[in-house]
C-alpha cells in the first residue's frame, strides 16, 4: 500500500511481484476525480524477467496439443463470465464508461475467447497429395514465440482479450503492457487465466510507461508485438519493432466518417449518431466524430441531433440510467476541452456547447456534456486531428462524390458508414470509400470475432488486422514439407524440380 491507496505491481510467471523501480502513477476513479490505486512502472529489467517467464514457458506450452490449450481457453471464458460483473465494475471505476457498456465491452471480449477455443480446426493446414511422383506436400503453422501486447485505456478488457487468447491458442506465450491509466481489468483476466489451467508464465503482465514499451519492442526474445493506440506511438511502435525483426501489427488513430444521404431515415440516423459519437464519452477507436450531411440532409440532421443530445444523461458510470460517463482523466478532459476552444476560434457553429455540465456530489469528477459543432470545414484542426471525447462536427457536402472524396482525402481510414435507403449507393460507398471496416446503416461496424478488425492509411501499420483469421495467421508461421520416400536413388539430379 501506499498511503491509503492500493498498491498494483506486475504478474511475472503466475504470481504478483511488486514493482521494484521505485516509479509509480495513480489510477483513477474518473468520476470522483481521487486517486484509488498506485500502479508501479516497470523498468527493463522487470520487463525482460516478464519475458523470460514468457520463454521459460513456451517449450511447454507450444508442445501442449492445441485441443487441451482449446480447453485452458473453455475454462477461462467459463471464470470470466462467471466474473463479468466484477470485471464490468473494474472497469467502471477505472475508466469511466457506464455500466452497461463496460458489460457490452466483457461480452465483446469473450467473443473473440470463443473463436480462439476453435484453434484445432484453425491450426488445420492443407494437404496435397501427389504433386509429383511419389511426393506429396502440406502445409501447418507453427508458433512465433514469445509476443507482446501494447494496449490502449479506452478498452481495458475487450483488447487485451483480442491478443492474448489467439496468441497462446495459437501456442505462443505473452507479455501483455496494458495503459496505466486502468490497468486493473488486466491483471484480473491474467489471475482468471491462471486459475483457468494455464501453466505460469504463459501469460505475464506488466505495467509501466515507455520504457516498458521500448524494452518489448527491441529485446530481442520478443518475436511479435500487437498494439492499439494513436497513430504517432503506432507507427514507433511499428518501425521500432520492425527494425528489431519483429513482425508487427500496429492499429493506430481514427476519424470516422458517417455520412447520411437525403433519403436516409433522419431520426434514425441521429439516433445512430447519438450513440456512436457520445457512448463511452467518444472514447472508442471506431466512435463517429464527422457527421457528413449530404444535401439537403443537413438542417434536418442538426435539429435531430439537438434532440438527441439534450437527452443524453451524463452521470458516474454505476449510476442508474446513465447513459456517458467522464473521461478517464483530468488532462485527457483538458485536452478535449481545448479541442472545443479550437472549433470555436476556427469559426465552427458551436450548436450544443456541454463544456460546463457539472453532476452533483462529483463536482471534483472529469465530466463535460456532448458537444455539437456544425458548418465545419475540412481545414479546421477539429475536422483533422482525433478528439477522442465526446464531440461530433458536421460537415455538409452536395453529394455522395463529395463525400468520398472527403473521406478519401482523410489521413485515416479506421470505418466509416452510410445511411441511406438506396442500394446501389450503398453499394457504390462500400466499392469506392478508403476505410478498412464499413457501415450501411450500421453505425459502428466492429467486426464479429470470427472476421479481422483493422483500417486502412494511417490507421494501421502492418499488413495484417487484428483478431480473426488475420489473428491466427500473425501468431503463427506457415511451414510447407513437401516428401517422398524413394525405394532407391536415381543418382543427382541438376535441373529445377518441376514434380513431374
Amino acid at each position: 500500500m501506499t498511503g491509503d491507496l492500493k498498491y498494483l505491481g506486475h504478474y511475472i510467471g503466475g504470481r504478483h511481484v511488486a514493482g521494484g523501480s521505485g516509479r509509480s502513477a495513480p489510477v483513477y476513479n474518473p468520476a470522483l476525480g481521487v486517486a484509488t490505486t498506485q500502479v508501479a512502472f516497470a523498468s527493463a529489467a522487470e520487463t525482460r524477467a516478464a519475458i523470460a517467464a514468457a520463454a521459460a514457458a513456451l517449450p511447454e506450452w507450444s508442445d501442449t496439443p492445441a485441443l487441451r490449450r482449446a480447453r485452458v481457453l473453455f475454462r477461462f471464458r467459463e471464470l470470466a463470465e462467471q466474473r463479468t460483473d466484477d470485471i464490468a465494475s473494474l472497469l467502471t471505476r477505472e475508466h469511466g464508461k457506464v455500466l452497461s457498456d463496460a458489460r457490452g465491452e466483457v461480452t465483446r471480449g469473450l467473443e473473440i475467447v470463443e473463436f480462439a477455443c476453435g484453434i484445432p480446426h484453425l491450426l488445420k493446414g492443407e494437404y496435397s497429395d501427389a504433386v509429383g511422383r511419389g511426393i506429396d506436400s502440406w502445409s501447418l503453422r507453427q508458433p512465433v514465440g514469445v509476443c507482446a501486447g501494447i494496449t490502449p485505456f479506452n478498452f481495458p478488457a475487450m483488447v487485451p482479450m483480442w491478443m492474448f487468447p489467439v496468441a497462446i491458442a495459437c501456442g505462443n506465450t505473452f507479455v501483455l503492457k496494458p495503459s496505466e491509466k486502468d490497468p486493473g481489468c488486466p491483471m484480473l483476466l491474467a489471475e482468471l487465466l491462471t486459475e483457468a489451467g494455464a501453466p505460469p508464465g504463459v501469460l505475464n503482465v506488466v505495467n509501466g510507461d515507455r520504457e516498458a514499451v521500448d524494452t518489448l519492442l527491441t529485446d530481442p526474445g520478443i518475436g511479435a508485438v500487437s498494439f492499439v493506440g494513436s497513430t504517432p506511438v503506432a507507427e514507433h511502435v511499428f518501425r521500432t519493432g520492425s527494425a528489431h525483426g519483429k513482425r508487427v501489427q500496429a492499429l493506430g488513430g481514427a476519424k470516422n466518417h458517417m455520412v447520411v444521404m437525403p433519403d436516409a431515415d433522419v431520426a434514425g440516423a441521429a439516433h445512430a449518431l447519438a450513440g456512436a459519437a457520445y457512448g463511452s464519452a467518444g472514447e472508442r477507436c471506431m466512435a463517429i466524430s464527422v457527421a457528413v450531411a449530404v444535401g439537403d440532409a443537413g438542417d434536418r440532421l442538426v435539429e435531430a441531433m439537438k434532440a438527441e443530445l439534450a437527452a443524453i444523461r451524463v452521470l458516474p458510470g454505476m449510476a442508474e440510467g446513465a447513459d456517458m460517463g467522464p473521461l478517464v482523466t483530468r488532462a485527457h478532459l483538458e485536452r478535449v476541452l481545448g479541442y472545443v476552444a479550437t472549433g470555436v476560434e476556427e469559426g465552427a457553429k458551436l450548436v450544443v456547447d456541454g463544456r460546463r455540465h457539472r453532476v452533483p456530489g462529483h463536482e471534483r469528477g472529469f465530466f463535460m456534456g456532448p458537444v455539437l459543432f456544425d458548418e465545419v470545414t475540412p481545414a479546421m484542426r477539429i475536422y483533422r486531428e482525433e478528439i477522442f471525447g465526446p464531440v461530433l462536427v458536421v460537415v455538409r457536402v452536395p453529394d455522395l462524390a463529395s463525400a468520398l472524396e472527403l473521406i478519401n482525402r482523410h489521413e485515416y481510414g479506421n470505418g466509416t458508414a452510410i445511411f441511406t435507403r438506396d442500394g446501389g449507393v450503398a453499394r457504390e460507398f462500400c466499392r469506392q470509400v478508403s476505410a478498412g471496416m464499413i457501415g450501411v446503416n450500421v453505425p459502428i461496424p466492429v467486426p464479429m470475432a470470427f472476421h479481422s478488425f483493422g483500417g486502412w492509411k494511417r490507421s494501421l501499420f502492418g499488413p495484417l488486422h487484428i483478431h480473426g483469421p488475420d489473428g491466427v495467421r500473425f501468431y503463427t508461421r506457415l511451414k510447407t514439407v513437401t516428401a517422398r520416400w524413394p525405394s532407391s536413388s536415381k543418382g543427382a539430379e541438376f535441373t529445377m524440380p518441376t514434380m513431374t
